[in-house]
């Protein structure tokens, strides 16, 4: 009630996330937020003060001018920023929620999977061949980590704790305890060419669209691996089949892609080299998702500052 015995109006939140089941979010945000009207988007629809998105069609923002706050239930949102987007609302995304760790593991895995030759002994195993294998100086196998954000921050530490000389590259300058941090344009070229295993964290902007080219790959190491988890679209397919069937580089393990399912004639399915994911490296953790939204909302509301804020220029 106000001073006046009238009625303040609920708080709106709207949730419009593609292919997503929204009975569990709807519950758990109503619990978060006890006093907000929670409810899956419909054209034509009430106005709201906050939406939760995924893949959202351009209607819906067409519709929803209001907007203060505009949740996308994911890290990347270069999908979300294609689209006209009401020019007051703040555009969120999730900082970790339960991603960074899972991001580690599956890169780490990657890492080692390499190193250790696992894939060489399953194919040995599967040929019912006992063999050994020399095993090789980590020293010879540097870690470079592009994007140092949350993820990439967590993974290049993580990998670190293997004791792999770890580098990592990013716009702007970054302190991290046990990586060598390069950055900007004029670095790029000398952080490349100490790499050995190029992991990929960016987000996708025009900048950094197809920076994984055969002028970059080739920079790597003889002998070099590409592990991308981030956008399909930083990688020029073609340019990594051409460095795998050359010899420069020695495999890949891939979880994103340009065309999302993979279509089936595509030739990354079936070269020996590569070994795909079906965009799988990191889970948007419902739970966790939820609370980090929450908080957030309520922030917002009280005009109190939040991270995770996207620059709409910077695309990031």
């Amino acid at each position: 009630m106000t001073a006046c015995g009238v009625r303040k109006p609920s708080m709106k939140i709207t949730f419009c996330c593609t292919g997503t089941k929204a009975e569990p979010w709807l519950l758990g945000l109503h619990s978060a937020l006890p006093g907000a009207e929670v409810a899956v988007w419909e054209a034509g629809a009430a106005a709201a003060d906050h939406a939760v998105v995924w893949a959202p069609p351009q209607r819906f923002f067409d519709e929803q001018t209001r907007l203060k706050g505009i949740f996308n239930i994911g890290a990347g949102v270069d999908a979300l920023l294609k689209l006209k987007l009401p020019p007051q609302a703040t555009v969120v995304r999730l900082d970790d929620a339960g991603m960074a760790v899972q991001m580690a593991e599956y890169v780490c895995h990657a890492i080692i999977r390499h190193f250790r030759e696992f894939d060489a002994y399953e194919a040995d195993i599967g040929a019912g061949k006992w063999s050994y294998r020399k095993p090789l100086e980590r020293s010879d196998f540097p870690v470079g980590v592009m994007g140092l954000g949350v993820l990439g921050a967590r993974v290049a530490q993580s990998a670190a704790q293997f004791d792999f000389p770890v580098m990592g590259w990013s716009r702007s300058a970054k302190k991290l305890n046990g990586v060598r941090c390069f950055a900007g344009a004029e670095q790029f070229k000398d952080f490349l060419s100490e790499t050995r295993i190029l992991v990929n964290l960016l987000p996708l902007t025009p900048e950094t669209r197809d920076i994984m080219s055969l002028q970059t790959l080739s920079r790597l190491r003889s002998g070099g691996y590409v592990i991308n988890v981030a956008r399909g679209a930083h990688l020029a397919d073609d340019d990594l089949l051409a460095l795998l069937d050359n010899g420069h580089l020695a495999g890949a393990t891939l979880d994103v892609f340009r065309t999302e399912p993979l279509p089936s004639e595509h030739p990354f399915w079936q070269h020996p080299k590569i070994t795909i994911t079906p965009h799988t490296s990191a889970r948007t953790l419902r739970d966790q998702s939820i609370a980090q939204i929450a908080g957030k909302i309520r922030c917002l509301e009280a005009g109190r500052p939040i991270v995770g804020i996207v620059d709409r220029v910077r695309g990031y």
